[in-house]
């Protein structure tokens, strides 16, 4: 296997550090970190570095689509430890499916505030009874003059208490099958009959909520796509959902925390990650995670010169998602004791990384669709497998 890039993209990394050389960390610090990053992402986009994909008069870059020059930007700031792409919903969910989907206006007025961390974005999908049958779901809007009259609820909206607008799927076509009578709306949060109602998690967090639309408008044109052409745009949001959960780029990260926790916890007197079996299986999880790396680098050069990668790529998220549940068991093996214990007053999540991460690893095998799902597209739409009569 060569993985050298080749002439054009070796130049492009030292054009990276460079870049990274002078500008991370700022020579003047303000002392606000947030500020300094905040600039610090708008300079790397002028000098297009980050938000690549999506043009200049969005808040991006405008490069062409390159995949390897985007892993070579990600690999040298993370070692840098350089502000990166924000990650939330807006910036990889809702932005992408606008610049994919949606109207001029659309574009031109959420795209980049998104992008810029401006506006924070929340995901109206699930209900209760309509989680991995998405399209069963019922929260309904009419149609009422120049705007949408939304009536439901909605649940495991992820911070919703803190989002200025939502994207939600709704039924609009009542009498249409169900996959065609769904439309997909942009709303604000701060309209006039939502309620929202916090669910505590068993770390003490309340990231999830329900969220209940008594009544709520949203203007007419705040809608992707066509009346009942919800479905397609929501599979356009899932699709960009699923590439971003368990990256390889994540998984090295917390290979490399493992193994900082494994250095100084004890097992017999001596360090964890001298201990043989623990190594045996460190080992053989990083071997899974090398193989994730190389599977996506394999596509990544495939895109780039026009193959198609084919069933490889609808694995990602399956195997990722594996792959994350092995490294929290590690983390778990790790931690010892500590890890069955709740965070104390005052620690925070970046105190207790490993613990977030051993009780949120469940969780990433339902975000983009559960892991069964991912084996039934596996299944009928890679490998052409007929579809379970009971379903």
């Amino acid at each position: 296997m060569d993985l050298t890039l080749g002439e054009e993209y070796d130049a492009f990394r030292e054009e990276v550090l460079q870049f990274l050389a002078e500008a991370w960390p700022p020579r003047q610090p303000s002392g606000d970190e947030a500020a300094d990053a905040k600039a610090f992402r708008r300079l790397a986009t002028e000098r297009g570095l980050l938000y690549r994909r999506f043009p200049r008069e969005y808040g991006g870059s405008g490069q062409a689509p390159d995949p390897l020059k985007d892993r070579i930007v990600r690999e040298e700031f993370a070692r840098r430890g350089a502000p990166g792409e924000l990650a939330g919903i807006g910036q990889k969910m809702l932005a992408p499916t606008l610049l994919a989907r949606g109207e001029e206006w659309q574009k031109r007025r959420f795209i980049a505030p998104t992008l810029a961390g401006d506006l924070v974005w929340c995901q109206g999908y699930s209900e209760p009874g309509s989680g991995s049958d998405l399209a069963s779901l019922r929260t309904r809007a009419v149609l009422d003059g120049d705007a949408w009259v939304i009536a439901g609820q909605k649940i495991w909206t992820s911070d919703a208490r803190a989002a200025d607008y939502m994207f939600i799927l709704v039924r609009t076509e009542p009498d249409a099958p169900k996959h065609a009578g769904i439309s997909y709306l942009l709303l604000d949060m701060k309209a006039p009959g939502i309620t929202i109602r916090p669910l505590k998690q068993m770390n003490g967090e309340a990231h999830f909520n329900e969220v209940f639309f008594d009544e709520v408008r949203t203007p007419a044109d705040w809608i992707v796509g066509k009346r009942g052409e919800g479905w397609s745009v929501a599979r356009t949001t899932l699709s960009f959902e699923r590439a971003s959960v368990n990256a390889p780029e994540a998984m090295d990260d917390l290979l490399r925390r493992v193994k900082d926790q494994a250095r100084t916890a004890r097992r017999n007197g001596r360090p964890l990650i001298e201990d043989p079996v623990f190594r045996d299986e460190l080992a053989r999880v990083e071997g899974y995670a090398m193989a994730h790396r190389y599977s996506v680098l394999r596509q990544m050069s495939m895109d780039t010169v026009g193959q198609d990668p084919g069933l490889a790529g609808l694995c990602n998220k399956l195997v990722g998602t594996d792959v994350g549940l092995k490294i929290a068991r590690l983390f778990q093996e790790a931690a010892g004791d500590a890890g069955l214990l709740m965070p104390g007053p005052g620690v925070t999540r970046d105190d207790m990384d490993a613990m977030f991460w051993i009780m949120r690893s469940m969780s990433v095998t339902i975000a983009g669709g559960t892991s069964n799902i991912q084996r039934n597209i596996i299944a009928e739409r890679g490998l052409g497998l007929p579809r379970d009569p009971g379903s």
